[in-house]
Order: C-alpha cells, then structure tokens, then sequence
C-alpha cells in the first residue's frame, strides 16, 4: 500500500508539472480574457501641446501603449497648410512615439493644427484616438475661435465623403483669383460627408470655400475640382454657426477645341470642352456629289463623331466654329477598314407600358425598309407600327400600341436597316413580354407652387437615383400624375428654372452665381414604389 500510494503521488506531481509548463509555453491574451476596447491615451509632447514661440523642426509625441498610423494621408490636416507635407514617423511599424519632422519655414504669429482625424489606433485591437490634434503657435498666444457648417452636393440625394474646407483672410492680399493659386489661411475636411468644423481660428473676416477635389492640394482645378461657395463672407466670432449649406458643384468650363482625328475609315471624331452650344464643323474639301456624312455629338463626351461615305483622299479639310472662335483643321485618312455593323436591342424580354422598343446601332442608320419588317402578337395578328430615327443618337425607335400580358415577335429581314457605308444585317428576331396593369404603380403629386416660380419637377431612378425617368415644367401650382411605373425606388426633385431654358444651370465663382436651386421632396427620396400602389403626395415649392 505505501509502494502504491508513493507511485501515484509521483504520477500526479509529473502531470501538474506538465501541465503548468505547457501553459507557461503559451502567448497572448488567455482565452476569453476581456478585449481591450480602450483608445490609446496621449501621455506628452515635446515641444509641449500648445507651446508659444514655437520655433523647433521637430515634434515628438508620446502614447501610453504601441499605436500605428492608419490612412494618415488621408486623414492628417495642417492648417494653415504647408507647402511641403511633414515628415510623419514611423507609418510602417508601430511605436509609443510619433516624430513630426517640419520641412516648411513657418509663419510668425500663427497657430497651428495637425490634425490627425482617426489616423492614431493602437497596435492590438485598432482602437482610434478619435480626432486627435497638436496645437502650437509661433506667437504669445493660441488663437480659440471656432465656426461650423455644412455642405450638400447639387443635384444629388448622396454627399460625397472628404470634402475639404477653405478659409481665405480678407486681408490686402485676398483676391477671387486667388483659389487658382494659393493654399487657404485654415483648412478643414467634412467629418460625415456634411457636417464640418474649424478651431483655434483667429479673429477676422473670411471668405469660406468647398472643394471636391481630385488632388489634395487645397487650389481650386475647373477643370476637376467641384467647389462651393457662400456669396457673403464670415466674420469671426460673430459667425460662429453658418447657417447656409454650402452647395458644391462642377463649372461649365470653357469651350475649348482639341482636334480632328481619324478613328476608323469614314469615321473622325472632332475633340472639344466646354459648352458646345453653336459648335459647329463643316466639310471644306470639295467631294464627289455622291459623298455622305453625318454627324453625331457622343453620349456622355465632349467629342463629335463625323461619319462620311469612304473616299479615295489623303485628308479631308474642315472649319471648325464656336461663337467667335473659327479654325481650319485638316484631318489625315490613314485607316483601312470601316466598323461592321453592330445592332443591338434596347429590351431583351420585357417591354414595360413607359418603354419604347430601340435599337441601336454603332454606326449611323441612313436607309430604313419598313416592309422589311413585321411585328406580331401572341395570336399571329400583324400589329401595326412606326419606326422612328434618333437624330441625336445611333438609334431608331420601333413604336407601337402595347396591350396588357401580351407577346411581340418583331422581325427585321436582311436591309431592313442599312448603314451610311451601305451595310446591312442579318435577320433579326425578337421576343418581347408586357405585364398586367396592376404589376405597375402610380405616383401623383400635387405640387403647391404658390409663388408661380418657373419649376422643373423630375421623376429619377437608377444608380444613385440619376437617371431622370420623366419630367415636367410648370409655372404654377399644379397636380401631376406619374403612371405606370416599374415598382422600384424613385426619388422627385424640383429644379427652381430661373432663367427659362427648361435646365438646370451650374454656378460660376468668379462671377458669384450660385447653381439654379434644387429642391428634393422629403418624403419621396430614395422612395421604393411597389406594385398597384397609389401614391398621393403634396410638394411644396418655397
């Protein structure tokens, strides 16, 4: 019993050992410790936070644990901003340190901001040290005032995120010229797409810009930049909350011509930007009677495509006109084949009561055989229609009365369609479905315009609710009916058409004009329509 009872002392004394070693041998956070969800915490700074006379190149910034940078071109903000961007360590690995290594001569009584937004989070669970900054100035004192707005883009149901802030000093040196070419007294960024803020500003009177920008160099680009824009200017402290949104938008650039080049042969595409309203190209080149051409502004780009029956030259000579801008250009004729002709339908099954049947094509449409095509119903009956040219776009329209569950077999014979180069297709067949009434919904609004603005109100839908569905133009108060609608999200909106021309019209900063005024309806925003609904709404027009 004794030899027994030692053994299994000895068995149990070499398993605890065992034991207590294998868990010696383990890293980490013991399994189902608590998770750390604390933001790193700021310890100290040297120069010391909110130093005067600051006059140090460098700036080191100590943390009660290890963090790492995140994003931090994105998120880091110097206001007043420098021309060359500090020298931020380390960002590849972490650290209980941040050194800030200034490259920039810097402004004499001036206060100011590194703002890292949510770039600091710590090593293990990146936790963020929210809007963390480091405040000095070069002068006795750090400057405390503070306003706030927020912006809105035109047109859009959606903000677009990061938009930056300017504040330019009305001072001797301030001209509207000089967004073109000089960085902001302050600088900011939209916290949540909307809403912004600025601290630790100076007193004075400034002039508060937005800009949308492609390259964060805080000057303004026409040509890629959004900006925004309050006509009156701010005054601080007294201006402390702004509250007018600040409304950004794209500039009309322009007109500028770029060139005449051969794409295919019969084929030059004339290159342009800005507003090509009076844009025009003629043929100088003198050619054979039989010689052909059309020309078509490309959807979605600045640029005119000029097709022309093929000739047997070296270059053909155009004057090129815009208002008061007039040019010869001469375009070379290298290419050797011409495009085949691509027919495709706008509609593949089904055919909705508010949809017009197209086809389209890659090269302009000149000759149509309307014997050559038929379109039939389920029952075989011959159902009778029109075809109808695009003169904007490569297209012709099959129009037709469309009845409830219904099918349309629509066949195209060869030369039904032939092309400015004389090329046909082959038969072309088609099947298409419509649906019950009651798989359709309605959308009536009864607009109170009681101040008789000239409005355009605008059913949209698609991606980003861009794509304008229908739209009407009143001067009044007025009930409109929107029917047979795809159940789907919709949004409406009314365009304040000042100046009559039944669009809506950008703004200009130099010459102070806001765009036309957009108004969304607050409850038919983003608005899902389901199927034989009825939907009665008021909208108001202030």
């Amino acid at each position: 019993m004794r030899l027994f009872s030692i053994r299994n002392i000895s068995i149990i004394c070499s398993t605890i050992c065992f034991l207590v070693l294998s868990n010696c041998a383990k890293t980490g956070r013991p399994e189902g410790g608590p998770k750390d969800e604390d933001a790193p915490i700021f310890v100290t700074a040297k120069p010391p936070y909110k130093s005067l006379f600051f006059k140090e190149k460098e700036i080191r910034i100590e943390f009660d644990e290890f963090v790492r940078m995140k994003d931090l071109n994105k998120q880091l903000i110097v206001s007043p901003p420098l021309k060359n961007p500090p020298l931020i360590s380390p960002q590849g690995s972490p650290s209980k340190e941040i050194k800030i290594k200034i490259l920039d001569t810097l402004q004499e009584n001036t206060t100011y901001i590194f703002n890292f937004g949510n770039a600091v989070v710590d090593n293990n669970e990146s936790n963020v040290l929210e809007n963390f900054s480091y405040v000095f100035s070069t002068g006795d004192y750090i400057d405390s005032l503070t306003t706030k707005g927020s912006v809105k883009e035109a047109g859009t149901i959606e903000n677009k995120a990061n938009i930056s802030l300017l504040l330019y000093r009305l001072d001797s040196s301030y001209t509207d010229s000089i967004v073109y070419k000089k960085k902001p007294n302050y600088v900011t960024k939209t916290q949540d797409s909307v809403n912004f803020s600025f601290f630790n500003l100076r007193k004075g009177s400034y002039k508060v810009i937005a800009l949308k920008e492609e390259i964060s160099d805080y000057i303004f680009n026409p040509k890629m930049d959004r900006i925004g824009f309050l006509n009156d200017t701010i005054s601080l402290p007294q201006d402390s909350i702004i509250e007018t949104p600040i409304v950004y938008f794209y500039e009309d650039q322009p007109f500028e011509f770029a060139r005449g080049k051969e794409l295919t042969k019969g084929k030059i595409q004339f290159g342009f930007t800005g507003n090509r309203k009076n844009f025009s190209v003629s043929l100088l080149s003198k050619v054979p009677d039989s010689f052909q051409s059309v020309a078509k502004y490309e959807q979605g780009r600045d640029s005119l495509n000029y097709w022309f029956t093929p000739i047997d030259r070296d270059s053909l000579n155009f004057v090129v006109q815009k208002d008061d801008f007039i040019d010869t250009v001469t375009v070379r004729l290298r290419k050797k084949k011409i495009d085949s002709l691509l027919i495709n339908p706008s509609i593949r099954r089904t055919l909705h009561f508010r949809d017009t049947f197209f086809l389209r094509s890659n090269t302009p449409i000149t000759l149509i055989d309307s014997i050559k095509i038929s379109i039939l119903d389920k029952d075989t009956l011959n159902v009778p229609f029109t075809v109808i040219p695009s003169l904007k776009e490569n297209k012709v329209g099959i129009v037709f009365e469309k009845k409830p569950v219904q099918k349309y077999s629509i066949k195209l014979l060869p030369n039904a369609l032939k092309d400015i180069y004389e090329v046909s297709h082959d038969t072309l067949n088609y099947s298409l479905y419509t649906q019950e009434i009651e798989d359709y919904g309605r959308i009536t609004l009864n607009v109170n315009n009681s101040q008789n603005k000239n409005v355009i109100v605008q059913l949209l839908s698609g991606r980003n609710q861009t794509d304008v569905i229908e739209q009407r133009s009143i001067s009044g108060s007025e009930s409109l009916i929107f029917d047979l609608l795809e159940p789907k999200k919709y949004t409406v909106r009314a365009i304040i058409d000042d100046n009559k021309n039944n669009k809506w019209d950008t703004g200009n900063f130099l010459l102070k004009r806001q765009p036309e005024v957009i108004i969304f309806h607050p409850e038919l925003r983003d608005f899902e329509l389901r199927a034989n609904y009825f939907l009665e709404e008021i909208f108001t027009i202030n």
